[in-house]
């Protein structure tokens, strides 16, 4: 870590939260597909952002969210009339904390902590109370500000915006590594959290630093 480190800035899907907690909802309403339901949406719901940056025909991230569930119920020929779309987009404002999360953001209060995330205002506004991690956060910094999506420059530059810190003096941690690459060609210091101990993508960039819990953050800041 930098000793020039001013502020801690976390992604919110896969990091702080867990993305695939939508499994159970997504089995009670269709028993045995839920995971298979789970891995479609996530991956369709990143690819409409990727997307929607790319055409430059912005939707906010619930729309998107609910776009890419629409896709991959119908893709997987399971029946999502109305009310069941209604039940398994609400999980989403629901999702689980990982067990890590809560424990270590209290021991790094003696730095400015945000969030930048591709979440609307009433996504994140809705995990940040869910995860109990009210009043930990200097600012949850939305996307939605600069309508467009991670990884487009525009959304790393709101973050010296908010919090009045220059960019080199950012730490990013996130369990996306295409997150990384963004932040990192940015300019701020970056840390993955690779829990599943996944391959880097071939991005030509590398993390700062990778540990498989958040938690492990903290050593790296010990240094």
């Amino acid at each position: 870590m930098k000793p020039s480190t001013q502020a801690l800035v976390f992604d919110a899907y896969g990091t702080l939260v867990d993305v695939h907690s939508v499994i159970a909802c997504c089995n009670r309403k269709f028993p045995g597909r839920g995971a298979e339901l789970s891995k479609l949406w996530r991956a369709k719901q990143l690819e409409y952002t990727w997307l929607r940056s790319l055409t430059e025909r912005y939707e906010d991230f619930w729309m998107v969210t609910e776009a890419a569930l629409a896709f991959a119920c119908r893709s997987l020929s399971l029946p999502c009339p109305p009310e069941t779309c209604e039940e398994l987009m609400d999980s989403y404002l629901r999702l689980e904390t990982f067990p890590d999360v809560k424990p270590t953001l209290s021991k790094l209060s003696q730095h400015k902590l945000a969030i930048l995330s591709n979440g609307s205002p009433k996504m994140l506004a809705a995990a940040v109370e869910n995860a109990g991690l009210k009043g930990l956060f200097t600012d949850v910094i939305s996307t939605d500000e600069a309508k467009i999506y991670k990884s487009s420059p525009r959304v790393y530059g709101l973050v010296s915006q908010h919090l009045g810190v220059p960019d080199s003096a950012v730490a990013f941690v996130s369990s996306n590594f295409w997150d990384i690459a963004g932040a990192k060609s940015f300019g701020f210091w970056t840390c993955c959290v690779n829990r599943c101990n996944l391959p880097e993508d071939e991005l030509g960039v590398r993390p700062d630093a990778t540990v498989d819990t958040l938690d492990g953050l903290i050593r790296v800041l010990r240094g």
